[in-house]
C-alpha cells in the first residue's frame, strides 16, 4: 500500500506524512547515539583509572556556540518561507550551511591538532571513544549540510511547483538539524568538560 504524502495533518496520527517519518528517523538516531553514550559511560564508569585525553575546552565551546546559532538561522530560513519571504529563506540556510561549514573546519583544525600528538583513536580508549562520537556526529553535520545544499539548488524547483511541502521539508530538514545540534549539546559536556 502507498502513502500519499500529504500536507495535511493525518487523522491516525496527527501529523503529516513527513513529520511522521522525520520523528520516527530521528527515534532510530536516538537510539544510535544512546547506545554509544551509554558504552562510554559503561567504560568510564567500570575502568579503575580513566585514560583521560585533554581536549580544547575552547574549541568545544566555540563549536556549541556555532551550532546553536545555526540552529536559530534555521529556524528563521523556515519561519521565512512560512511568511513567503523567499530571499530571506535563502538566506538563512545559506548562512546555516556556512555555520555548519564552519564547525566542520573548527573539527578538522582540532583534529589535526591531537594527530600532530599522536593521539589517535589506538592512543587510548578516551580517544577511541572520542573520534567515535565526534566523526559519527561529523557525519551528520555533512548529511544536514547535503539536504540544505539540495534545497537550495535542485531540490529549490518544488517551492515553486508545490510551496506547502517544499516547507514540510524544510521544517524535517530544520528537525534533523536540532537533532545534530543537541547530540552536540550532549557531546560538549560529556567530552570536554567531565
Amino acid at each position: 500500500m502507498e502513502i500519499p504524502y500529504i500536507v495535511e495533518t493525518r487523522a491516525d496520527t496527527g501529523l503529516n506524512n513527513v513529520k511522521l517519518g522525520i520523528w520516527l528517523f530521528l527515534a532510530s538516531e536516538v537510539m544510535l547515539f544512546g547506545a554509544l553514550f551509554s558504552t562510554y559511560i559503561i567504560l568510564r564508569v567500570g575502568a579503575p583509572e580513566w585514560p583521560r585525553g585533554e581536549l580544547s575546552v575552547i574549541f568545544g565551546a566555540a563549536n556549541t556556540i556555532i551550532l546553536i546559532s545555526s540552529s536559530v538561522t534555521m529556524v528563521m530560513a523556515w519561519a521565512s518561507l512560512k511568511m513567503h519571504a523567499w530571499g530571506k529563506h535563502r538566506f538563512y540556510l545559506l548562512v546555516t550551511v556556512g555555520l555548519a561549514l564552519f564547525f566542520l573546519v573548527n573539527k578538522f583544525f582540532e583534529y589535526a591538532e591531537h594527530v600532530g600528538k599522536h593521539e589517535i583513536p589506538s592512543y587510548n580508549t578516551f580517544f577511541a571513544i572520542y573520534y567515535t562520537l565526534t566523526g559519527l556526529h561529523g557525519l551528520h553535520i555533512v548529511g544536514g549540510i547535503v539536504v540544505m545544499l539540495y534545497f537550495l539548488g535542485p531540490g529549490a524547483k518544488l517551492a515553486k511547483k508545490n510551496p506547502d511541502q517544499f516547507t514540510n521539508r524544510i521544517e524535517a530538514t530544520g528537525l534533523y538539524w536540532h537533532f545534530v545540534d543537541l547530540v552536540w549539546i550532549f557531546l560538549f559536556p560529556v567530552l570536554y568538560l567531565l
